[in-house]
């Protein structure tokens, strides 16, 4: 427990980051994990929806300790982010009118912009190899931005174009591949004596096992929501924030960004949970806390039911909001782990389902820059005008007369620290909140 403890509270700068604190802690420092072992669960991880760093937290605890080494694992990596980002909607929604708080935040968002932008470099080396990636990239960014098209259905098509591409063109479709351990071999680790003697963990596949995990997983995941439609009726706000996250829980396949397009726009436009730039303060929060980053969807539950609270304190409201988000968005990760561990041989040398996560995270790719652009607008601009246009498409004008141009100085200084000048994430986030407090107080004198 304390050494995930450990690990939790430095897992800050996304999944990259977080993976190489459990890398270095678990395989070099403590050499509890073997490398082999540990790539070998990334790579499954890696084929799941969900926080790839905190499923394989998951998984490394179930090999130590089984069931509970997994629950410790997976419950203590998100942990320190829910209290982070409780007490970081606290603050936004008590105090979010006061100018030093809303300079901040101006600041912050405008910044994360450079942020989005870097995933969108970042995912699009590791993917866009040839011209079918770049053309699927591209198809899923006209989709989603042009015609709206669901989230999910960008990831099904795309993981069944990849599928099928898989089967015919495997030297073309196979992009992602897991990585390779080092020519070296295997360090001596725990998990590897614990196999050879015994390991609470080594659970042969069974369907009467599946069947069980299954069965046990999915009702703790729903029965909760069900007890709240039960009780408050099934327009309660609860309700509404358990199905959509639940659902977006199981389609957040390529990272946290990935979904969160998807997120915001339903958040702001179909729900009204929240206004446009407030989406970006909220990736902001989890940017700056540790924890997977898809921790963004519960300050999203906390403003929704607190602009929503019903007979609540509005306080309380979002804090009951925050929870059931963040409920409905983990319990997932531990089914796909404990369901699905004893098949991980299989499903890593399956080259068909490494086609089809090729796929996917080309339509990743182009689903995030639709996020990037649709943040642009929405930050850049104080307002933008929405228009139809032919075969059922929308387009998003700006009116450039309310060009805010401190937001887009701010967003195009944290471009050139991150991309010239190799400043952390964080160090630029912290510097354009700086800037965006400096630009308010000028303003005022």
């Amino acid at each position: 427990m304390r050494v995930w403890v450990e690990v939790a509270l430095k897992s800050f700068g996304g999944p990259a980051g977080q993976i190489a604190v459990m890398h270095r802690i678990l395989v070099d420092e403590k050499r509890w994990v073997s490398e082999s072992r540990f790539l070998h669960a990334l790579n499954y991880c890696m084929l799941l929806p969900g926080p790839e760093a905190q499923q394989l937290a998951i998984y490394i605890g179930w090999l130590l300790h089984g069931y509970s080494g997994g629950l410790v694992a997976g419950s203590l990596f998100v942990l320190p982010g829910f209290v982070a980002i409780l007490a970081l909607s606290f603050l936004y929604a008590g105090f979010h009118n006061l100018g030093l708080i809303a300079a901040l935040f101006f600041g912050l968002k405008a910044a994360v912009l450079a942020v989005v932008v870097e995933a969108v470099v970042r995912i699009g080396r590791r993917v866009l190899k040839n011209a079918a990636m770049i053309a699927i990239a591209a198809l899923a960014f006209v989709g989603i931005f042009f015609f709206d098209v669901p989230f999910p259905l960008i990831v099904l098509g795309a993981g069944l174009v990849g599928f099928m591409g898989g089967r015919l063109r495997p030297d073309t479709f196979v992009v992602i591949k897991g990585p390779v351990p080092e020519a070296n071999g295997d360090s001596p680790a725990l998990v590897d004596s614990l196999f050879e003697h015994h390991s609470p963990a080594r659970v042969p596949p069974s369907v009467a096992r599946a069947l069980r995990i299954g069965t046990v997983w999915l009702l703790l995941w729903m029965v909760p929501v069900a007890l709240l439609a039960m009780a408050l009726g099934s327009n309660s706000v609860y309700v509404k924030e358990g199905i959509f996250f639940g659902k977006a829980a199981v389609v957040t396949f390529g990272g946290a960004y990935a979904v969160l397009a998807y997120i915001a726009q339903r958040a702001v436009e179909h729900y009204g949970w929240l206004k446009p730039g407030e989406m970006l303060d909220g990736l902001g929060m989890a940017e700056t806390t540790p924890g997977p980053l898809i921790q963004v969807v519960q300050f999203v539950g906390f403003m929704g039911a607190y602009r929503h609270p019903g007979n609540l304190h509005p306080m309380v409201a979002g804090t009951l909001g925050a929870i059931v988000t963040t409920w409905v968005t983990y319990v997932p990760c531990f089914l796909w782990i404990f369901l699905g561990a004893p098949y991980i041989e299989w499903l890593r040398g399956n080259s068909k389902l490494s086609a089809a996560l090729s796929a996917i995270t080309a339509a990743v790719v182009g689903v995030v820059l639709n996020l990037a652009v649709w943040f642009a607008l929405h930050v850049i601009f104080a307002h933008v005008d929405t228009f139809g246009a032919p075969f059922g498409a929308k387009l998003f004008v700006p009116v450039w007369t309310t060009l805010q141009w401190p937001a887009l100085l701010i967003s195009l200084g944290a471009f050139v620290a991150m991309f010239r000048f190799k400043v952390g994430m964080l160090g630029t986030l912290a510097a354009s909140m700086v800037v965006g407090a400096l630009f308010n107080w000028v303003v005022r004198v």
